[in-house]
């Protein structure tokens, strides 16, 4: 890993990269969606403040569990701009997205649960398949394409 000296406070794009070894493209994208910020020099170049490694590192985590980039974001905003994110920052914004996670958790056991089931049942059935029909509120009324003839009635 390239080694930055601690008098540089400010990396290239390439810099950024190589030390949190993340695309280019993906810092590029990261940046337009106000997950980091950069200033440009004269020659119109990119710089990153050094806090940025730490807050690519941040965002990289976060997505390893699944968290939205729009979410992440929310969580950066609340940071002081150009301070690097702590442990306890870090605790702090995670906690927040425990019950999400768990929530997320429990839908996907629950699709697991209802794959092995189909799996032994074979039937795919549109009318009582969880997994090809889940919630079906009109199933209980009328099945398959009547409820489309319903709402297409010509009105006079």
């Amino acid at each position: 890993m390239p080694q930055i000296p601690e008098k540089i406070h400010e990396l290239t794009v390439g810099q950024l990269a190589a030390r949190s070894g993340v695309a280019v493209s993906a810092l590029h994208f990261y940046e337009s969606k106000g997950l980091i910020r950069s200033c440009r020099t004269a020659g119109n170049q990119r710089r990153y403040h050094r806090d940025a490694l730490r807050r690519v590192a941040f965002v990289r985590a976060a997505q390893r569990v699944g968290i939205p980039l729009a979410t992440i974001r929310e969580a950066l905003a609340e940071l002081p701009e150009e301070r690097t994110p702590t442990r306890e920052d870090w605790a702090r914004l995670s906690e927040a997205w425990r019950a999400e996670l768990d929530e997320r958790i429990k839908q996907l056991n629950r699709l697991r649960d209802h794959l092995t089931d189909c799996i032994g049942c074979g039937c795919l059935s549109l009318d009582t398949c969880v997994l090809s029909n889940p919630d079906d509120a009109f199933g209980q009324r009328a099945s398959g394409s009547r409820l489309l003839v319903e709402r297409r009635k010509p009105t006079r």
